[in-house]
């Protein structure tokens, strides 16, 4: 994946392009990733994502508490309602090639870290991260990935949470 557009609540999030998001040299890109436990973004790219996210989380009156390491967004959740879809926060919509969207639900976007806060799962990668965007395992849960080799081609279900299940209903 070389493009990736991030859109909160159908506001594009506004980052600064630079060499570090090409794919120059090996660098820049997206990937995928079972390793990482959160999506990990270039410092550019996160620190927009953060900046919309906060401001449309304070339209809906979600609260902003002090941040818990290593994320950088945390709210009070008594101020969050609940959805089938987890937590009812701004949706993330995540735009790839082709204008494929895969829509982020507060089920896979926020990170309960204390009895009464909630973070945005995303963390900064910093200016110097060899990858732009980097999807972590949180982001990829409850979540079909269907690999089309013969085709080059990745397809994905929207967040299972929509239909009452999750991966762990599965049997192999």
């Amino acid at each position: 994946m070389n493009n990736i557009t991030f859109i909160i609540e159908n506001v594009i999030a506004d980052f600064r392009y630079n060499k570090m998001l090409s794919r120059h040299r090996g660098n820049g890109g997206t990937k995928l990733s079972t390793v990482d436990p959160f999506t990990v973004l270039h410092v550019s790219i996160y620190n927009s994502l953060v900046r919309d996210f906060v401001r449309k989380a304070a339209e809906r009156k979600i609260k902003r508490v002090a941040a818990v390491a290593p994320f950088g967004a945390c709210f009070d959740l008594s101020t969050i309602g609940r959805t089938t879809t987890g937590l009812d926060v701004p949706t993330i919509d995540l735009v790839l090639q082709e204008n494929v969207e895969w829509t982020i639900y507060g089920g896979n976007s926020m990170v309960l870290v204390k009895k009464n806060v909630a973070c945005l799962g995303f963390v900064d990668g910093g200016e110097l991260s060899m990858t732009a965007v980097v999807i972590g395992g949180s982001q990829l849960q409850d979540n079909f990935l269907v690999f089309d080799l013969a085709s080059s081609k990745l397809s994905f279900s929207s967040s299972l949470l929509l239909h009452h299940t999750r991966c762990s209903h599965f049997r192999a």
